[in-house]
């Protein structure tokens, strides 16, 4: 009997190494084949009429007190509460990546065991670099993964309906929220997808657009000549400019951003237009592109197994936008199993500079109302 269970474990790492192996040379198809339903889409109704106003459809919202997950905060911090930071009077509307992995629904439920586990996990380590203001992060039937790498008609339905939550939640959002107000847009991955739309459709040319502080669009695409002038909101050129796009995707100095061009690609042809080029915010400037040393990081929060708990470590990477418009890290530090291959280090966008993104939230908050710093675009 122990023979034959070791020979599984040696199967199981064989196995392992195999499929990280044909990942490596084929991101895409196997990413295609690994998440994308064979089904066919079925259209779903529309949530019931102020769906939102229930909080089992929030993640994250004000009054949730200690059971806030978006209150996380790493170690090093949460042993000392006065080191949290001064209370920032703002609302962060925050749309969480895909945790939705199967193969059966194109949209996951609401309700969902597993991606509801995984959502508390992102709130803790994305949503809560924003936790010094009002943080609501709303749950909505998310597209599964496989939606971004076909080019099937329903992968857009699903991506629609998804979409289509959001801007309900949106509207909760705003309803619970003074009209005078400042607000923080963030998102992330798929998240960072749907405030793209979001953007286009409800800031850009209306008055709410003088009451966004930033908008913090990271792990996704932004084409600068098409995408970017659509969105109602320039790049952030300066550390303490206000009413601002942050956008970036982080890899390791030989790391491959095939399968994010991939998915960027399934769902627009931004990427397909001759010599399109990406925003490349750098997360340790405030500004465009250009490099910056590790000692400018301020604290990355690298998670235990559980994804429970983080040490904040100062110095970790630094930051240089390559000539391809992805953020380059170095060689890549140990963050936990949960690296995907080719040196893509998508799920630790927020993570590597958490503490980066939280003085980078106070700043902006701080110029917000005021006039434009010298070239600055607004």
């Amino acid at each position: 009997m122990a023979r034959k269970f070791l020979y599984l474990v040696a199967f199981c790492i064989v196995v392992f190494i195999a499929g990280r192996i044909a990942l490596q040379f084929y991101p895409e198809q196997l990413s295609r084949i690994t998440f994308t339903p064979g089904a066919r889409f079925k259209p779903q109704p529309a949530l019931a009429a102020n769906a939102y106003a229930a909080s089992k459809l929030w993640i994250a919202r004000p009054d949730m007190a200690e059971s806030n997950p978006a209150q996380w905060l790493p170690d090093r911090i949460a042993d000392r509460i006065a080191d949290r930071g001064k209370p920032i009077a703002a609302a962060v509307f925050f749309i969480h990546p895909t945790t939705y992995y199967e193969k059966l629904h194109w949209n996951g439920p609401t309700d969902d065991a597993v991606s509801g586990q995984l959502d508390t996990v992102v709130a803790r380590t994305m949503a809560s670099a924003f936790n010094q203001a009002a943080v609501w992060v709303p749950r909505y039937r998310q597209a599964t993964v496989g939606a971004f790498f076909t080019d099937r008609a329903d992968g857009k339905a699903a991506l629609d309906l998804a979409y289509r939550d959001v801007l309900e939640a949106f509207d909760a959002f705003l309803a619970a929220t003074p009209a005078d107000q400042p607000i923080v847009l963030a998102g992330h991955s798929q998240g960072s997808f749907h405030l793209k739309r979001l953007l286009a459709d409800r800031i850009a040319g209306t008055p709410l657009a003088r009451r966004v502080i930033a908008a913090y669009v990271i792990g996704w695409p932004v084409e600068l000549s098409a995408e970017l002038p659509a969105l109602g909101l320039p790049a952030c050129t300066a550390p303490d400019q206000a009413g601002c796009i942050v956008s970036y995707m982080s890899f390791t100095d030989v790391g491959d951003p095939a399968v994010m061009r991939a998915a960027y690609r399934h769902v627009t042809q931004g990427e397909n237009r001759p010599g399109a080029r990406f925003l490349c915010s750098n997360p340790l400037t405030g500004g465009i592109g250009g490099s910056a040393p590790p000692s400018a990081n301020l604290g990355a929060t690298v998670p235990d197994l559980k994804m429970e708990h983080a040490a904040l470590k100062p110095g970790l990477v630094g930051a240089t936008c390559a000539p391809d418009d992805t953020l380059r890290i170095g060689e890549g530090p140990d963050m936990g199993p949960f690296v995907l291959p080719i040196g893509n280090y998508h799920i630790y966008d927020y993570a590597l500079y958490w503490s980066n993104l939280r003085a980078d939230f106070n700043r902006r908050d701080a110029a917000w109302g005021k006039p434009a710093p010298p070239g600055a675009a607004r």
